[in-house]
């Protein structure tokens, strides 16, 4: 079950990943196909001409963030649905006012009956009148829950209604003009400002869904399903406006090509029809078992959500489906490939920790080593990076058994990130003492919110965070020393007064000791820090399947060259970096 539902969301994800594709794709070269209403002597190389050069432009500015960009979005989008609602009341008034008739349920029964098979084709198309408006709302990361309701409701679900409702209007008397519907039913005096109009709401739509894509991206390399690639958090106030740079011109890469490519909406529309269909009938499927699952609603209640959206949603699914050899296969082939993509990863990394986690050293075998851990102590820290928040990493072992000598202060550095815009410099590091003071070995929890840029002093952060652990450790102590001296001494009174001698000598030995300890780490520190991260490299044992090798041997092997190193993704400085390579056999 677990696999089936992973395998669901990663499809999901993957059609999410193809609407980003595909709607700034259709939305512009749609937008902009409007100057051949005015001028039909205009050709299609100058449309999707001008189609091109306004996506390459969309993807240039996303670096700039949607923190910085989109301040003029809800003035634009709202002057957008302002205008189509007016343009739908006056083709209603002036073309038919009886329109308001199609509401009845009885020409649903008599369009199909009278059209039977090609009804059904249609809805293909009628589900095109549903997609688009989804793409206002994609970025919701942006956004509170009531601030979606309210401006769905109250403001973008009627204005599409009645643009709907006036372009059905104006049919009635322009039967033979159905392929240019929209910008033919805008009266002529405001034809041209509601072109600019129409394409600033396509590039908006457009960037909510780049938007949405670089949110399931960041999200998926969070759970380890996705390649690492560098995120740029953009805005100090909203966790979900971030900038991925390989994610932003990969999708421009693909939209220039599709919208080259096809040069034609109607083409573009059956591929963004499959897409759009596709992510809704998974997203159903995911909110019904969230229903169960998270919300802890009654299962009676979840299977009825799901089997009416669904029932619906499967409708007009398989209608698509009839598109998929007129294009409609473009979106398949971009799941194939993303869903491989990240399911190689998952798998891979995922099989990767599972022998860290069974291969870790225990803290028998280091105890057994000794305090020397049985090679030379030089003077210098080494911070050894590793993924395990707890115990011993093999890559250790692998030093120790490999290397004559090591640094005399050893720190386990794990790096976390937190759902969180910051995280207190005072509050960054944890530490803790791996086996006795005398070996001089601690494990690090460097914590980092999504708004952190890395600590560029993070050098003298540990070294203060250390020294002052070190004070408290020796503290700690020191409370327990004394109150076990003055437990066993509590009747011992000379002269009406505790003795307390004793108490002076363990306070100034456990002073000394900390003192002695501080000092060793200075010396460290003077004589160098090193990084230590490993270099490891996956392979698949001789017993495995032909399929398996080929995934972890060169898929695998392909993205991890291809994607953003460790060391970059930690900020390591290069300088004093130490790579240890290792062949692990999974």
């Amino acid at each position: 079950m677990r696999h089936l539902l992973l395998t669901v969301a990663l499809i999901g994800t993957c059609c999410v990943i193809g609407d980003g594709v595909l709607t700034p794709s259709i939305s512009v070269l749609s937008a902009v196909s409007g100057i051949k209403v005015s001028t039909p002597s205009l050709s299609q190389d100058v449309v999707v001409g001008v189609s091109v050069a306004i996506l390459i432009v969309l993807f240039c500015v996303q670096r700039l963030g949607t923190d910085k960009v989109g301040y003029s979005f809800a003035p634009a989008i709202s002057l957008w649905f302002i205008c189509i609602a007016l343009i739908g009341v006056y083709n209603i008034v002036k073309f038919d006012p009886t329109i308001f008739k199609a509401f009845n349920p009885y020409y649903i029964y008599t369009f199909f009956k009278r059209n039977k098979h090609d009804g059904w084709v249609s809805l293909g198309g009628v589900v095109l009148a549903i997609t688009g408006s989804e793409a206002m709302f994609a970025d919701l990361a942006h956004f509170s829950v009531g601030a979606i309701q309210i401006s769905c409701s109250f403001f973008a679900y009627p204005s599409l209604l009645l643009a709907y409702i006036g372009q059905a209007a104006w049919l009635m008397k322009h039967e033979d003009m159905v392929s240019t519907t929209f910008y033919s039913s805008i009266p002529k005096p405001v034809y041209w400002p509601m072109f600019v109009v129409a394409t600033a709401a396509a590039v908006i739509a457009s960037q909510a869904m780049i938007s949405a894509v670089f949110s399931i991206v960041d999200q998926s390399m969070a759970l380890g399903c996705f390649p690492r690639c560098k995120v740029i958090h953009t805005s100090s106030k909203y966790e979900g406006q971030i900038y991925i740079p390989e994610v932003n011109w990969i999708l421009m890469l693909l939209c220039v090509i599709v919208t080259a490519s096809l040069r034609d909406t109607v083409k573009i529309g059956n591929a963004y029809g499959v897409t759009v269909v596709a992510v809704m009938v998974i997203t159903t499927m995911m909110v019904t078992l969230i229903m169960v699952m998270v919300w802890q609603k009654p299962l009676v209640f979840a299977l009825a959500f799901g089997i009416f959206f669904g029932a619906i949603e499967l409708l007009y699914f398989s209608s698509v489906l009839y598109k998929i050899p007129q294009y409609g296969w473009i979106p398949l082939a971009f799941v194939a490939v993303f869903s491989t993509i990240m399911y190689t990863w998952y798998y891979t990394r995922k099989e990767a920790f599972k022998y860290e986690v069974s291969n870790k050293l225990s803290m028998n075998w280091l105890l057994g080593l000794g305090s020397n851990l049985g090679i030379v102590r030089v003077p210098g820290i080494a911070l050894i990076y590793t993924e395990l928040p707890q115990g011993v990493p093999g890559i250790f072992g692998h030093l120790i058994n490999n290397l004559p000598a090591m640094h005399s202060t050893l720190v386990l550095v794990c790096v976390k990130h937190l759902p969180v815009p910051r995280v207190p410099r005072e509050e960054r590091i944890l530490l803790r003492r791996v086996g006795p003071p005398t070996y001089h070995m601690y494990r690090c929890a460097v914590r980092y919110g999504y708004n952190d840029s890395g600590d560029h002093d993070f050098e003298a952060l540990l070294m203060s965070s250390l020294e002052e652990f070190v004070r408290a450790e020796a503290a700690g102590a020191l409370d327990l020393q004394l109150a076990s001296t003055n437990g066993s001494n509590e009747n011992s009174v000379l002269g009406g007064s505790l003795v307390t001698g004793g108490s002076n000598s363990i306070t100034l030995e456990i002073d000394a000791r900390a003192q002695g300890q501080i000092e060793h780490l200075r010396h460290a520190r003077d004589s160098g820090i090193v990084y230590v991260l490993g270099h490891t490299n996956l392979k698949c044992s001789e017993k495995s399947s032909v399929l398996r090798k080929f995934v972890i041997n060169d898929l695998y092997s392909f993205l991890r060259r291809n994607s953003r190193s460790s060391s970059d993704s930690l900020e390591v400085p290069h300088t004093n970096l130490l790579q240890v390579g290792m062949v692990r056999y999974i």
